[in-house]
């Protein structure tokens, strides 16, 4: 008997170690099967190109993991991704064909981009927290505001003519190798090298790689190891019990929304950076909805109290491989939207059938 106690819990054991790390072997099997079927998947470039491309993915899932271990969701972070890139391009270049200089410019048109997303967020926690209204609505409302301001600004086109640093910085590596003259170029490239030999060029980690550690990081410290991470966590466990733990839940809700549309401003800046230009969202593009998506991946729960700022940049990372690696696997489009289906839909029912995984 004691023999078949110890098998059974043995397997149990083992079916509770593959679910808790599902998203991870998942990982491996894809890396493992595009090394095969994917072109150039393992090449240098192309994981760089994966990284520096997943930077605004990373922030708004940053940005969803706070709402979401609330017990609540944010639609507008996309959209408030735009407008901050809108707006702060709509500054830059209004202020540079002006005459500004080039950082006066870049960093008033930043500052203007983060407080027009830092204000949205703060409507839409101050519409839960003092009306009740439900975030799925109150975030939608603010959703409608942003895209209107966002086509009134721009008139539905890309606000291009920037200051030339934008790109440089944006597009900037922390190393890079000229391997005809072996000479290295630090954040720039080598000395002499222009025009086409830049693509030549051998670069080692992204910039934008930086932004995104550091944002992780500050927000896993905040989320793991302070007070507002455990009145965080606590909102999303149970509502009533926090407030009768004497947590400000008002204040908090207010505070986790604006700090979730602050991350999607940050977002937006990066794109600008990144593209030269301020693009704003379109309806089709679902930010958003990739976000929720990866943070559900990484094992967070819609219904609140659960999730890890880690766990989501690894339902980034699983979302981001599998899209790369069905792409250079030359599989259509629209498989790749059904195999991000069936992994969301795996996700949430194993989160139903291992409540305690996380």
């Amino acid at each position: 008997m004691a023999v078949l106690v110890h098998k059974q819990n043995s397997k149990q054991d083992l079916v509770f170690l593959l679910a808790k790390n599902w998203s991870l072997i998942f990982i491996a099997l894809s890396l493992v099967v595009f090394s095969f079927t994917g072109r150039n998947f393992f090449n240098l470039n192309n994981g760089q190109t994966v990284v520096s491309l997943a930077t605004t993915a990373f922030l708004l899932a940053g940005a969803q993991t706070f709402v979401i271990i609330t017990g609540g969701i944010d639609l507008s972070i996309g959209f408030v991704m735009g407008l901050s890139a809108v707006s702060s391009a709509k500054v830059m270049q209004t202020l540079s064909q002006a005459g500004w200089s080039d950082t006066n410019s870049i960093l008033l048109g930043v500052a203007v981009g983060l407080i027009s997303s830092l204000l949205c967020g703060w409507l839409s926690g101050f519409l839960i927290a003092r009306f009740r209204v439900p975030p799925f609505i109150a975030t939608l409302g603010i959703m409608g505001i942003a895209v209107g301001v966002t086509f009134h600004l721009c008139d539905g086109l890309p606000v291009g003519f920037l200051p030339a640093p934008i790109s440089v910085i944006g597009n900037s590596y922390l190393v890079s190798l000229d391997p005809s003259t072996g000479s290295l170029g630090f954040f720039v490239p080598p000395a002499g090298v222009t025009g086409p030999h830049i693509r030549d060029l051998i670069r080692i980690f992204p910039c934008s790689f930086f932004v995104i550690a550091i944002v992780l990081a500050v927000l896993w410290f905040l989320l793991k190891h302070t007070r507002f991470g455990q009145h965080t966590y606590a909102i999303g466990g149970s509502l009533d019990a926090s407030v009768r733990a004497g947590i400000n839940v008002k204040r908090h809700l207010i505070t986790v929304y604006a700090l979730s549309a602050f991350l999607a401003g940050i977002a937006g800046i990066v794109d600008v950076f990144q593209s030269g230009t301020g693009n704003y969202t379109t309806f089709g593009a679902n930010y958003e909805l990739f976000a929720i998506a990866a943070v559900i991946i990484g094992g967070a729960s819609l219904f609140g109290g659960k999730g890890t700022i880690l766990a989501s940049a690894g339902g980034v990372v699983l979302l981001r491989v599998l899209e790369n690696g069905l792409n250079l696997s030359g599989v259509e489009p629209f498989y790749r939207f059904i195999a991000v289906g069936i992994i969301l839909i795996a996700a949430v029912v194993i989160d139903q059938l291992f409540p305690d995984l996380f």
